[in-house]
């Protein structure tokens, strides 16, 4: 491949802040590269420099593949023990507590890429046996990829897949045998509502979540778009609702605070920190 000149990635990485929020710095060239080549390869470009060229000419179709393309989509099922081990134990009791009246909870997982993470969150709740209790279970997963979410929906995996953080127990209990791949059970599938959404565009469709989830996905982006989504996804947290970051990332904004003990747990106001205690 005909390696990206200055100007050339310049003007990707001002495209893709524009439209994802993705910080790129010329030490990613090469990710970048390897990501556009299945781009080059499905609309006919020889090289790098004849899709930036397109791209100048605003082709709207092809701006979204390269966009796609490029944006981070690695997962696995249960990434990040330390997050979920939490959530799982201390977290996710605390507010199914705090909701024993109206049994309804409200759970986003705002970069589920292919899936993984909404279905590990999925055979949590649905391992708890929340539905026979009456409760009602809104999980909403996200992507900016309309490829993804359609592999998200579809949740087929392969060996290699499945083998990223699950047992084998968990296997034979959510996933069915297909060929060579392994199939969610309709049960998980109708748990969750898989859409395209872009976190630079407006949440208004969002209200009241209970948890959500952006995990690894804004150490990405710059300085501004990272702030800007912090404070819109607060807004859409429910009063002593919980944001779920990587252990490594930090929400530096005033409406969160860091829950004391557990790395990368913000809640919406200091009143409910107590309740993981």
């Amino acid at each position: 491949m005909k390696t990206i000149g200055q100007d050339d990635f310049a003007f990707l990485a001002r495209l893709l802040r524009r439209r994802s929020g993705l910080s790129l710095t010329p030490a990613k060239l090469d990710l970048v590269e390897r990501r556009l080549a299945p781009v080059m390869r499905r609309f006919g470009f020889r090289d790098a420099t004849a899709l930036i060229r397109e791209l100048r000419l605003g082709r709207e179709t092809l701006a979204t593949a390269v966009t796609e393309a490029v944006t981070v989509n690695e997962t696995s099922f249960f990434r990040d023990p330390q997050i979920f081990a939490p959530f799982k134990t201390v977290l996710l009791p605390a507010m199914l507590k705090a909701r024993a009246r109206t049994r309804r909870l409200r759970i986003w997982s705002a970069a589920c890429s292919t899936g993984q993470e909404a279905w590990s969150i999925a055979m949590i709740l649905d391992g708890l046996g929340l539905a026979p209790q009456g409760w009602s279970i809104d999980l909403i997963a996200t992507d900016l990829s309309h490829e993804a979410v359609s592999r998200a929906e579809e949740g087929r995996y392969d060996t290699l897949e499945m083998a990223r953080g699950l047992s084998v127990d968990q296997r034979a209990s959510w996933f069915r045998p297909s060929g060579e791949y392994w199939c969610v059970t309709e049960q998980l599938r109708r748990m969750v509502d898989f859409r395209v959404f872009n976190l630079l565009d407006s949440f208004g469709w969002l209200d009241d979540i209970d948890f959500v989830f952006c995990r690894n996905l804004l150490l990405y982006f710059d300085h501004a778009s990272r702030q800007a989504v912090l404070e819109r996804m607060a807004e859409t947290l429910a009063p002593d609702g919980v944001l779920l970051l990587g252990d490594t990332e930090t929400a530096d904004v005033g409406t969160l605070h860091e829950v004391t003990g557990i790395d990368g747990v913000y809640a919406r106001t200091r009143a409910p920190l107590a309740r993981f205690a």
